[in-house]
């Protein structure tokens, strides 16, 4: 079933494919170069890997892999971003009925904080 997805010259997917676990050294996926303080930097996918996976209904799914002797180095943060990350993850654990800060990021699924969605819980205790 592996060898189906093997195609390390890219004649039948259009970019060399490899079978899951099976790519050649010197390549890495986005999520490996993050671990390792690099991002792909502009360059080009350099191959893929594909998988079938019974989680998602069969279906063929794929990893894009990038060249490590081209990535670059992630970029700082700078105060800006910093304060706008601060900003942004403030809002959402600012309770939108009662105006209090949770403590901690209010579920979309209830819009509010707990206390606020649970009123006679908070009564009973």
């Amino acid at each position: 079933m592996a060898s189906r997805f093997y195609d390390p010259h890219g004649t039948r997917y259009g970019i060399p494919t490899f079978p899951f676990q099976l790519a050649p050294d010197g390549l890495a996926t986005r999520r490996q170069l993050r671990a390792e303080g690099l991002r792909p930097g502009g360059q080009d996918i350099a191959a893929q890997v594909l998988w079938s996976s019974r989680r998602y209904g069969r279906t063929v799914r794929a990893a894009y892999l990038y060249r490590l002797d081209r990535a670059k180095p992630v970029r700082p943060m700078t105060p800006a971003k910093w304060a706008a990350l601060a900003k942004a993850n403030g809002a959402q654990r600012l309770c939108p009925e009662c105006r209090r800060d949770a403590g901690y990021r209010i579920p979309t699924s209830l819009g509010r904080c707990t206390p606020c969605a649970y009123p006679e819980a908070q009564r009973a205790a």
